[in-house]
């Protein structure tokens, strides 16, 4: 080898170790193939899952295997939703069964996934971190013999010692909060550590993202209740009229609270082309945390729910509750309660069933039970209509349609509080024979053929809230990585790594020549400006000899410069 190819090669080597872990990947080796043999192939494997496209790949397939989680049913979210899905698409859904996409969070291909990036992300991020904590434990590197190879380079020559020229370039270096040093006859300095710990801190971020995720997933509680105005309700499982919960999920992970439903509150638009749109909806509570604790005062509207611990209450829905009193034939008071009927539109049209189930007898002491569809107005648009025409209470009207039988409630099948099924039930006849109806308001009653009993709309009409109620202990944690990952994400696009080495020595006549020279990540105008402006200042304090005339205002990329 020539003397010119050796020192081009050491020039080379000098300039890989001053521009090297400018970044805390991992020098991957390509130059070998994995021995053969069990563990060859094992650390081969290893070392591509834990590599950062792997992790980006893994990444972009969990994000694709959430979409079919977002547009078919799934069982833990609506099963009522997947069965009709099944009896609607009968060649589609044996399909989806088997692909899992009817439960894909908990399928086997969505959790090899999320395992398997899980462990890329923690395999990657564990070396970088250590490289990272020992950059910052070391010095930046010495300057390379070349200076004039790097990407921007200046220098001059001036009447200054070589010494006072390093101590100036050391107190300057630092005052711009550069880590500097001085090695040898040059000093060295780097700045930018911000972007590799942002880099590490958004990797990080997307494992605690991941934890967050899978906690929120296996310990979760989601339950509905409606509660009428003057009812309370206590976190216990019985209480909920619907409840799903995660896998983990153990009842004695609810928290323990209770509350009543003191008075709801909804207003209106009253005119204008927005007439009847909500205004606004308002549930007025007392709660209490714990079998002793203090009773408070709470105002619950909609996306400001109640929080306790882990579990967030959310006002969802809200109707009206009719009071109904119903008599059998003696007079006698056998059924009285408020009756939550399901709204059907915008303008809450509602609809529901009375059941009297014991203690009612017909006109001749038999015993019997009644079954009592009903349709309430808010706000009757008279004559035939039977949609009310405005969602408050301006002009309430109930429409009752009576039956008596067998609610078939002693059957031991499940049966729905708001549908009536008439399969063993008779209707009571008008005196024309045909299905009694009739439009009750406020204070009327209806009268039962043949003494068979009344039911009165009485003058009270409550009104009832649907509350959601909501445990997932990983919230705080996944919003805190998400912060975190964007912050993170921020710091590694926008700050950028970079090393500036400042060389005086003494020249064979006498004057000192100064080399000036930056590196980064990457090429970007932000280094070329930054080392013109160092020069700058640095070239006041060690003005340029008589004889030179450089322009140190700024720094150019040497010729034929490599990164």
């Amino acid at each position: 080898m020539s003397d010119t190819e050796t020192e081009q090669s050491q020039d080379q080597e000098g300039l890989g170790a001053a521009g090297s872990q400018l970044s805390t990947a991992p020098q991957e080796d390509t130059g070998t193939l994995p021995g053969l043999g069990v563990i060859g192939w094992a650390r081969w494997f290893w070392r591509q899952l834990t590599s950062m496209r792997v992790a980006l790949l893994l990444l972009l397939l969990l994000s694709l295997g959430a979409i079919p989680g977002s547009l078919i049913p799934q069982t833990g979210a609506d099963a009522s939703k997947v069965e009709a899905f099944r009896a609607a698409h009968t060649t589609l859904a044996p399909v989806y069964d088997k692909l899992g996409l009817f439960h894909v969070y908990s399928s086997v291909w969505f959790s090899a996934i999320y395992i398997l990036l899980f462990v890329s992300l923690i395999g990657c991020i564990v070396p970088r971190t250590w490289q990272f904590a020992g950059q910052l434990r070391g010095r930046p590197p010495g300057a390379p013999r070349r200076l004039d190879r790097l990407p921007a380079y200046t220098t001059w020559r001036t009447t200054a010692g070589p010494e006072q020229v390093r101590a100036d370039a050391l107190a300057l270096l630092k005052k711009r909060r550069f880590r500097a040093h001085t090695a040898g006859d040059a000093v060295a300095a780097e700045k930018g550590y911000l972007r590799e710990l942002g880099n590490l801190a958004f990797h990080i971020a997307l494992i605690v993202l991941l934890i967050a995720f899978a906690s929120g997933q296996l310990f979760k509680s989601d339950g509905t209740k409606l509660v009428v105005e003057g009812d309370g309700f206590s976190n216990a499982l019985p209480m909920y009229d619907d409840f799903k919960s995660g896998s983990l999920f153990r009842n004695d992970d609810l928290v323990p609270f209770s509350f009543d439903l003191k008075d709801f509150k909804g207003t209106y638009e009253l005119s204008g082309p927005n007439r009847g749109t909500p205004r606004t909806f308002e549930a007025k509570i007392d709660y209490s945390v714990g079998a002793d604790g203090r009773t408070r005062a709470k105002t619950v509207q909609v996306n400001q729910p109640l929080k306790i611990d882990d579990s967030k209450v959310y006002l969802v829905s809200h109707g009206y509750a009719p009071v109904i009193t119903v008599r059998d034939g003696k007079g006698e008071v056998v059924y009285k309660d408020a009756v939550p009927l399901l709204p059907l539109d915008g303008n809450v049209t509602s609809q529901g069933v009375i059941k009297v189930m014991d203690g009612y007898h017909d006109a001749k002491g038999r015993y019997d039970q009644l079954g009592i569809r009903a349709f309430f107005l808010p706000t009757y648009g008279g004559g035939a209509s039977v949609l009310s025409q405005f969602p408050a209470l301006l002009n309430p009207v109930l429409n009752l349609e009576p039956y008596h039988g067998d609610l078939g409630v002693n059957s031991g099948l499940p049966q729905s509080v708001y549908q009536l099924d008439k399969k063993h039930m008779k209707g009571f006849k008008d005196d024309q024979g045909k299905q009694l109806r009739a439009n009750l308001k406020p204070g009327q009653t209806m009268k039962l053929p043949g003494g068979a009993g009344t039911v009165t709309f009485e003058k009270d009409v409550k009104e009832w809230a649907g509350f959601q109620i909501v445990q997932e202990p990983g919230g705080a944690w996944a919003l805190g990585g998400a912060i975190t990952a964007i912050l993170g994400l921020a710091a590694s696009l926008f700050i950028q790594r970079r090393r500036i080495w400042v060389r005086a020595v003494r020249g064979a006549d006498g004057v000192t020549v100064v080399e000036m020279a930056g590196l980064g990540r990457s090429e970007s105008a932000k280094v070329p400006e930054e080392l013109g402006d160092l020069a700058g200042t640095l070239y006041d304090r060690a003005p340029g000899a008589p004889d030179t005339h450089e322009d140190v205002s700024h720094a150019v990329p040497a010729e034929g410069a490599e990164q």
